[in-house]
């Protein structure tokens, strides 16, 4: 039917990108070799405002455990202007950047493509020649998957809805959006669903519809003909679903797990051989994650790493790792509350960097969208587990300096001290450049001079330090200036709250009330309602009384309808027979005139 690469390679498999210390490219600073000690003042001030700045651009550096993790998310600090806060979004890495496309905001669905630039780790819209965003259709739920320089996009929910699953490129040389037309067998529209690719095949696994129907149908997709056809497959197959994971190994295994079903949240595992077009519920032994939708998976190797989801009335916040060879999970970290991995809808990458990998996390929505970047390093095999990766190493030297920088006199001049202190010190140094140089009568002559022009110098460019620690210092207190101001607006803020809550409980006494009077004409009506019942009920069984009465008078009526139709009938005889016996008398009487004798008892 079609056929996958033999290769052992890893699938999605990204170009190495270059992570540099900061967002500027600076270099960590190194500890500072020994001066005397009329130098040690401006050498620590350098190293305190070199560290701070880099500081500012980088996270804070990872500890790695005995598994050759960091220890837990990791917030990264980005530069550019950062995207707007959203969540059931998409993202795959091109090259040294992550594509991010469309998700839902607190306004609604998107429709923008955000890369974030792992080599300068700012952000950057793109943009139309004519600088206007790209349009394509808004979408959540969707899939995002590299090919080459291009990303696909594929399915998901969209204003304006679709029939059909489409798919979009999206070239990044080019930064043009183009519509694939594709033909045969096209699924139909929905979202929540997976998509991994195989060299140039997509293999699109269940989903939602528009109708909110689970699917488990399979199909595939060959992105150079375009065409689109239905897989068939026998064996245990896994029940329909949506918001599940799925990733393909070694080119011939795809695996599937958790997801939610029409009636409950799931956390089976199921694998699909390639080759022979069976599917397997893999049954696992001991420990195993509990049932969960809307996780993210990336397979690192021979070890597939999932992080988030939930179930209808929890989120799970920690990251397992399932080993495909040992076919055994175990639990890589729990991460803090306060992490983007206990979001709903976030994204998950990987990003590899020399002997390190870096799963990047962004997005998602807990109370309200979020737009925060977290990373977390894993190790890319198990030989160099002990070693650090160049940005933590980086970070480490940054605190390193920090540190000892702030136990010269630098801090002090910090921690506000005064000029005159300063100048003491470097005076105190000076008396003892002379004394050191007394034995030679010639050097005496001459030293005091360079050295007067040394502390001069010196005394010189503290001040210039010292104006700008005033700066700084004046800056420092507009701040707190600010920040007072902004705690007196959020007191009266407080107080307005407080004014409103106050209002609003009071309306809901008042709503207590009303409701209270409502339940009382509730019940009256009721009362009501029952005594109209039983008055319908006794006038109910009195109409059946006057029914059955009704009945019987209409028969005996009818009978003595009948009786009196038959005297009718009688009485009308009667008549023809009295006419008849008038007319034999008459007729008698006129034959006979002459009188008869009276009959003589």
């Amino acid at each position: 039917m079609f056929s996958f690469s033999r290769r052992r390679m890893k699938l999605g498999r990204v170009k190495k990108v270059q992570l540099s210390e900061s967002a500027n490219g600076i270099k960590s600073p190194t500890r500072p070799p020994k001066q005397s000690n009329n130098s040690n003042v401006e050498s620590a001030m350098l190293a305190v405002n070199h560290s701070d700045e880099l500081e500012s651009h980088c996270p804070p550096a990872p500890v790695i455990n005995s598994s050759g993790n960091s220890e837990n998310w990791m917030v990264l600090s980005v530069a550019g202007e950062t995207p707007v806060p959203r969540f059931n979004h998409a993202a795959t890495v091109v090259g040294n950047k992550m594509i991010v496309v469309g998700g839902e905001s607190a306004n609604g669905l998107l429709d923008d493509v955000q890369v974030l630039n792992f080599d300068t780790f700012s952000w950057t819209l793109y943009l139309s020649p004519s600088n206007l965003p790209l349009k394509i259709p808004s979408c959540k739920g969707h899939s995002l998957v590299s090919w080459g320089k291009k990303a696909l996009l594929v399915g998901g929910r969209t204003d304006p809805a679709n029939d059909k699953v489409s798919v979009w490129s999206f070239d990044t040389e080019t930064e043009c959006w183009s519509v694939m037309e594709a033909k045969g067998e096209i699924p139909v529209a929905r979202s929540g669903h997976t998509v991994v690719r195989a060299s140039s095949v997509l293999i699109l696994f269940g989903g939602e519809d528009a109708k909110k129907k689970k699917l488990n149908d399979l199909h595939m997709f060959d992105l150079k003909s375009l065409t689109w056809l239905t897989l068939q497959c026998t064996g245990t197959r896994p029940s329909p679903r949506s918001n599940h994971i799925a990733t393909l190994y070694d080119d011939k295994t795809l695996f599937v797990f958790g997801g939610a079903s029409k009636s409950r949240t799931l956390n089976d595992l199921y694998s699909l051989d390639f080759e022979t077009m069976v599917w397997s519920r893999i049954k696992i032994r001991g420990f195993h994650p509990s049932p969960r939708a809307g996780c993210c998976g990336i397979l690192c190797g021979t070890k597939w790493y999932i992080a988030g989801g939930g179930s209808r009335k929890k989120r799970h916040a920690e990251t397992f790792i399932y080993d495909i060879l040992k076919s055994e999970w175990s639990v890589a970290i729990t991460p803090l509350p306060s992490s983007i991995t206990t979001n709903k809808g976030f994204s998950l990458v990987l990003v590899q960097h020399k002997d390190k990998d870096f799963l990047v996390a962004f997005g998602g929505c807990k109370k309200e969208p979020s737009n925060q970047v977290e990373v977390l390093i894993i190790e890319k095999n198990e030989s160099s587990m002990g070693r650090r990766s160049t940005l933590s190493k980086s970070v480490g030297q940054m605190q390193f300096a920090k540190c000892s920088s702030s136990a010269g006199p630098a801090s002090q001049m910090i921690n506000g001290s005064s000029q005159s202190s300063v100048a003491s010190a470097a005076k105190q140094n000076l008396a003892s450049v002379i004394e050191h140089g007394s034995d030679d009568r010639s050097g005496a002559l001459s030293a005091p001079t360079s050295i007067y022009q040394f502390y001069d110098t010196r005394m010189a460019s503290l001040s210039r330090k010292n104006g700008i620690l005033e700066v700084q210092l004046a800056t420092a207190l507009a701040s707190r200036d600010t920040a007072e101001r902004t705690l007196a607006a959020a007191l009266k803020s407080k107080e307005e709250m407080e004014k409103k809550f106050a209002d609003a409980m009071k309306e809901m006494e008042l709503l207590k009330e009303k409701l209270t009077g409502i339940e009382l004409a509730h019940e009256e009506a009721n009362n009501l309602s029952n005594i109209v019942h039983s008055d319908n009920v006794r006038l109910e069984h009195d109409v059946a009384f006057l029914k059955a009465v009704l009945d019987d008078t209409q028969k005996e009526l009818h009978s003595t309808r009948g009786v009196l139709a038959g005297e009718r009938a009688r009485a009308f005889q009667l008549q023809v027979e009295v006419f008849h016996l008038k007319q034999r008398l008459q007729s008698m009487e006129n034959r006979a005139p002459t009188p008869r004798k009276p009959f003589n008892v």
